[in-house]
């Protein structure tokens, strides 16, 4: 009976352990796909900040075309003579004022495609002959919150980032985290959009929201043993608040009718 009783038990922890690493392996039938992914470029969007810097042979004939660098005085002694570049914000309709050029609308090029507009536009108007035009978003960040070990905004060092990439940034989900239910919240032309990926699947390759844009916010959903055990802790508290301005009232009552 007892080894009947051994193996039943056995055959529980095995089928309690399968079922456990189906809810939190990524990418569970990866080796069923086997398909190239198409790498998206980051658009200029309204409010991007954008840091362009214009070069030549003649340094001379360059400088109108680029913003100051200003220094400026921080607290502690890491930060004495530090300096910064400015950078020109996208205005809502899509627009930056750049130096001698003027207005020039952005929204939806790419960093590349926007560094070849400037060079190609100061060129025809016969300012530089030879420019070297240098563009990059000085915005690019996501932030990760829920169920993740280092919740917070991170800045993104490239053009690209992946959604994996940012969670990993961010310590990774932790044990209480769904992994069939990361929501990534995307704003763009005002609107923001609600996305969810579950990352057991390789499907995930092919979300909208596995490559990030800038201010992507990803939220990891808590499983329902972590939402249990909150709302439990609140019920706690409540319970702790009655009893606290129960006594209160006790002890008032006893002094008054002593």
């Amino acid at each position: 009976m007892n080894k009947y009783l051994k193996y039943l038990l056995l055959i529980t922890i095995v089928l309690s352990s399968c079922n456990s690493q189906k809810k939190i392996a990524y990418m569970q039938d990866l080796d069923n796909v086997n398909k190239s992914i198409k790498v998206p470029e980051i658009s200029i969007q309204p409010q991007d900040m954008l840091s362009i810097v214009v070069s030549s042979k003649e340094p001379e004939l360059a400088l109108p075309f680029n913003l100051p660098i200003i220094s400026y005085q921080g607290v502690g002694e890491s930060y004495m003579g530090q300096q910064r570049l400015l950078g020109y914000t996208v205005n809502r309709d899509g627009d930056i004022d750049f130096p001698v050029l003027g207005k020039l609308h952005v929204e939806g090029l790419t960093r590349y495609r926007l560094e070849q507009f400037i060079k190609e536009k100061i060129i025809a108007e016969g300012y530089i002959k030879d420019p070297v035009v240098t563009v990059q978003l000085m915005n690019l960040r996501v932030t990760v919150n829920g169920e993740v070990t280092r919740p917070g905004t991170y800045e993104i060092k490239n053009d690209h980032i992946t959604l994996f990439e940012a969670l990993s940034m961010a310590g990774d989900l932790t044990i209480y985290g769904r992994r069939d239910n990361v929501k990534v919240i995307r704003e763009k032309n005002g609107e923001r959009t609600a996305y969810q990926a579950d990352l057991r699947t390789a499907n995930i390759f092919e979300s909208p929201v596995y490559y990030l844009q800038q201010n992507d916010i990803i939220y990891v959903t808590p499983n329902r043993y972590r939402s249990n055990q909150t709302n439990n802790a609140g019920q706690v508290q409540q319970i702790n608040l009655w009893i606290s301005i129960a006594s209160f009232i006790m002890s008032v009552a006893v002094l008054v009718f002593r």
